[in-house]
């Protein structure tokens, strides 16, 4: 694996960071698929229609949702990243919160094929086999 798919992470997060759709897909197979390990839209979801609907759900409840990656990890045909996720939650209130996750994203010819969101850093880092 190159450093190329980190890099095209790194710009998956950018491009959903702005909402622009479009660039965030545009190293994804059309058959892209999500599978969240936990949380309200837990299952797999795929195509990048269902994808997209899945993120503007999650999105709609806050006024800001920043995912920001911390570390980014080459593992095979896989980029694991550890993310901090900042929320503000809508109707006013300046709080946010802001906890950390794990995805692990795989490639298939240098396309984004389907990317796993596990609930800690450290079940992602686990199940791309780089923690004991």
């Amino acid at each position: 694996m190159s450093q190329e798919n980190v890099e095209i992470v790194r710009h998956i997060y950018d491009a959903g960071n702005r909402g622009d759709w479009s660039a965030a897909f545009r190293d994804a197979s059309k058959d892209f698929e999500v599978t969240f390990k936990a949380g309200p839209n837990e299952g797999t979801h795929r195509g990048r229609d269902a994808v997209q609907a899945v993120f503007e759900d999650l999105l709609s409840a806050f006024d800001l949702w920043i995912t920001e990656p911390l570390e980014l990890l080459e593992s095979g045909d896989q980029v694991v990243a550890i993310v901090n996720n900042r929320l503000r939650p809508k109707g006013g209130t300046s709080g946010e919160f802001a906890y950390r996750n794990g995805h692990i994203w795989t490639f298939r010819d240098k396309t984004v094929v389907s990317m796993v969101g596990f609930p800690t850093p450290e079940e992602a880092l686990e199940a791309a086999g780089l923690r004991e």
